[in-house]
């Protein structure tokens, strides 16, 4: 049988679509241009959130595997880089809102109460599988508000409250996925006389910070002699110079070799290949894993823009009101876009790297070529 023909309009499913904006309304033409603007870009966020979730879930589910192929990752990559753009998009979305005046939107905002932008399940959904851990999150009120927050008014569960349930049980997140896969890194490995790899990342880390002192102290030596030279305050200067510098290079052991046992044994192999892949990334085998590390902070920094953008938008349109959900508005949006990071480790490392000349040379770099772990 011949299929049937289609239409645009029915594979979009336009005429569905366009009646959705009316709001609470029985008709969009019932409410005012601006709030039939605000349902729709609101609407239209609903839509991307949704393709982020398909590509974050794609994306965790190839790290989950207990070996990940090479030729894997670039579909990895292609799919959080997406998802970088999608936030790019979205945040250009809120200059639509801001064309909305002040009081225009308190012509309806009243409408909305109890309702937030809290209760986006998807943008919740986003935050669980991205990594965000329940203790990091941000109080509405008394532990477990997040979630009372998506449930119907009068209590009990809604679509919104399962979507958001269901992903938290859904694990790993892409975090844990991710630092799974770093743990089995080869670091600095070789293949030994029987053919076995061998890495050696205690070593590797050792080398790396002897480089990371001589490196430090001459970048120190550098800029005192530059303070010299203004003949201003020069003794007061250096001696700030070399606090500054003495800081800097007990962070870093402290990220590489932390001295908690504890902390050493849940972070320090999934540090020291961060590094790893940073400090070679020309080697064929590690430049596909470096991309993936690029990636990952290119989404975590467009989730961040998106954030601050939106508190921006927020504040530019109604100031710093109490928000309709009962939130601080602005500045709870503003702790978002501060204190939800889940990529700390691969912010952090940009601290740590150093000079291509000045990285350890490693054992075996040929084990790092094409087709070396066939």
């Amino acid at each position: 049988m011949k299929p049937a023909p289609t239409t645009y309009w029915d594979y979009i499913r336009v005429e569905e679509l366009l009646s959705l904006q009316q709001g609470l309304a029985a008709d969009d033409e019932e409410i005012s241009n601006e709030e039939a603007l605000f349902v729709t870009v609101h609407q239209v966020y609903e839509l991307w959130f949704k393709l982020i979730l398909r590509d974050l879930r794609s994306a965790r589910d190839l790290f989950m595997s207990p070996r990940v192929a090479e030729q894997e990752l670039s579909g990895a990559v292609e799919r959080l880089r997406r998802i970088a753009t999608i936030f790019r998009v979205a945040v250009a979305h809120f200059e639509v809102v801001e064309t909305i005046s002040t009081r225009s939107y308190l012509g309806f905002r009243d409408k909305l109460m109890p309702a937030s932008g809290f209760q986006s399940a998807q943008l919740r959904q986003i935050e669980v599988l991205f990594g965000l851990e329940e203790a990091d999150r941000i109080p509405l009120g008394p532990p477990g508000s997040h979630l009372a927050a998506l449930e119907k008014p009068g209590g009990g569960s809604s679509p919104a409250l399962r979507r958001v349930e269901e992903t938290m049980a859904d694990g790993p997140n892409l975090k844990e996925a991710i630092e799974a896969w770093l743990a089995r890194t080869p670091i600095d490995a070789t293949r030994n006389a029987s053919g076995e790899v061998e890495s050696d990342a205690l070593g590797f880390v050792e080398r790396y910070l002897a480089a990371h002192r001589e490196v430090i102290g001459r970048t120190r030596d550098h800029a005192g002699a530059v303070a010299a030279e203004t003949g201003r305050d020069v003794k007061v200067a250096q001696e700030r110079l070399a606090a500054n510098y003495e800081r800097e290079r007990a962070s870093v052991e402290e990220f590489l070799a932390p001295a908690d046992p504890q902390v050493r044994a849940s972070t320090g192999v999934v540090r020291a290949a961060l590094v790893f892949l940073e400090s070679y990334r020309e080697l064929p085998l590690l430049a596909w894993p470096r991309e993936v590390l690029a990636a990952l902070l290119e989404v975590e920094q467009g989730f961040v823009i998106f954030r601050q953008r939106h508190a921006r938008m927020v504040e530019r349109v109604i100031g710093r009101r109490t928000g309709t959900g009962g939130s601080a508005g602005v500045e709870y949006l503003d702790k978002t876009a501060v204190e939800y990071r889940i990529f700390k480790d691969i912010w952090a490392v940009r601290t740590v790297l150093l000079p291509v000349e000045d990285v350890p040379p490693l054992r075996d770099p040929a084990f790092y070529g094409f087709g070396a772990l066939d």
